[in-house]
């Protein structure tokens, strides 16, 4: 188990600030250090909740860069989600109404963007051009995934002339990042490098809740909800819904909570069994004979123990996952039909309009916050870094530090605790954690 005197909180900085800013707010936060505790539901790496100290996020009364002659890059990397836009907006309108900074530059389709084989031109991001783009989901800068060379990014912003890079993306993108600071820092060149940390599965290490996650459950609540219409509306009628979560359950776990119709949850951290003594299928069928339906949510990688896998990855070097919802339907009907019980199975895969939705109220203020709190970051010189939310505090973490490991929904904590009584699925076997000895 990690000691916390490993992990470092320090924040690097291109060189001292020695420019005074001109933000008439005065609200400067430097040397301000928020101590803040961790526990098993930030990073898993403590077996005990652990006070560390962070680089509080925010203006600084000096700052590195002459904001008149910066120039910014802004790249979103990896699958869609709630709040891109959002944040692309919150950026250049700081970067141009509170710095002036004279020119915003947005790289098309991700990191393919910055390697001139792949011909993408970059665009030129006004306030004008991005003025109405928080009403839309997606990116208006296009995505992409799987890597590409540190080196010929960097020569690439060496070549525009780019002071900033701001990289909007996932686990994956922020080890990007990391690979083109650690680039930048081997040429020793000035140009900052600071992460807004992206995922729909809200698996990014010390991030409690990432953008767009909050949108995620609430459309998936409707696809819930449409799933226990269908099941109620024949006798013995199932709605298996599929969530994303490759990794972890956050989704899965949350709409359970905020859909108490749901009967049985299953997650990527809590390995299920399909039949014998606390099997699913047995649960499922005592469900079927005292209700008449029932509602399953499972997320994406959920059950991939009992799932043949090729072992083969993805663009962005992922394992590909079997398809969980395949098994739940086959096993389901092979079982049911074995007894004699009949039964009507509907399947709802919401994925892609969940990711492709515009973010609701609550995510478009936090992507506010976290486009702001990144270019106060870069004007000040700050490196290697993201902006997180951490107890309600906007935070500097290190790319190092975010990029570890994946979370995951510790099955020893209250989300998961609530999850098993609201389904009431605690007897299945693998849903409850093995009891902890304590010597």
């Amino acid at each position: 188990m990690t000691e916390p005197g490993a992990i470092d909180t320090g924040i690097r900085t291109l060189g001292t600030p020695k420019l005074t800013s001109r933000l008439p707010y005065r609200t400067w936060v430097d040397d301000v250090r928020l101590p803040i505790q961790v526990d098993r539901e930030l990073c898993d790496e403590f077996a005990d909740p652990v006070r560390l100290d962070f680089e509080a996020a925010g203006p600084r009364k000096k700052l590195y860069f002459d904001p008149s002659r910066a120039k910014c890059a802004i790249v979103t990397c990896g699958g869609l989600c709630p709040g891109l836009n959002d944040v692309i907006r919150a950026i250049v309108m700081e970067a141009h109404h509170a710095y002036h900074v004279p020119s915003i530059m947005g790289i098309r389709y991700g990191l393919e963007g910055f390697i001139p084989a792949y011909g993408h031109q970059p665009v030129e991001l006004t306030p004008e051009r991005v003025a109405d783009i928080h009403r839309f989901g997606g990116t208006i800068l296009g995505s992409s995934r799987g890597p590409q060379s540190a080196e010929e990014i960097v020569d690439s912003l060496e070549r525009s002339n780019v002071s900033i890079l701001f990289v909007i993306g996932g686990d994956g993108s922020m080890k990007a990042a990391l690979s083109i600071s650690r680039e930048v820092q081997a040429r020793n060149l000035k140009i900052a490098v600071i992460g807004i940390p992206k995922t729909i599965d809200n698996d990014i290490n010390f991030i409690p809740q990432s953008f767009g996650f909050e949108t995620a459950v609430f459309k998936a609540t409707e696809a819930i909800e449409c799933a226990h219409t269908e099941a109620k509306g024949m006798p013995n009628g199932i709605g298996l819904v599929k969530l994303m979560g490759r990794e972890s359950g956050f989704i899965a776990a949350q709409a359970t909570l905020a859909m108490k119709e749901v009967n049985f949850v299953l997650i990527p951290e809590a390995p299920f069994t399909l039949e014998g003594e606390g099997g699913l299928l047995p649960a499922l069928e005592e469900r079927l004979k005292s209700r008449h339906h029932a509602v399953i949510v499972a997320a994406e990688g959920a059950g991939q123990h009992l799932l043949d896998r090729s072992g083969a990855t993805d663009a962005s070097g992922n394992l590909l996952l079997g398809d969980v919802a395949d098994l739940l339907r086959s096993e389901i009907k092979r079982y049911m039909d074995a007894r004699g019980i009949p039964h009507a199975l509907k399947y709802i895969d919401p994925s892609y309009i969940i990711r492709s939705v515009p973010a609701t109220a609550n995510d478009k203020v936090y992507c506010g916050f976290l486009g702001q709190y990144a270019v106060h970051a870069a004007m000040a010189g700050r490196t290697d870094m993201v902006v997180g939310k951490i107890q309600d505090r906007y935070v500097h973490l290190p790319l190092e530090l975010v990029t570890r490991r994946r979370r995951k929904l510790n099955i020893y904590s209250d989300l998961w605790r609530a999850a098993l009584e609201s389904t009431g699925q605690g007897m299945l076997a693998g849903m409850l954690p093995r009891q902890e000895t304590h010597g």
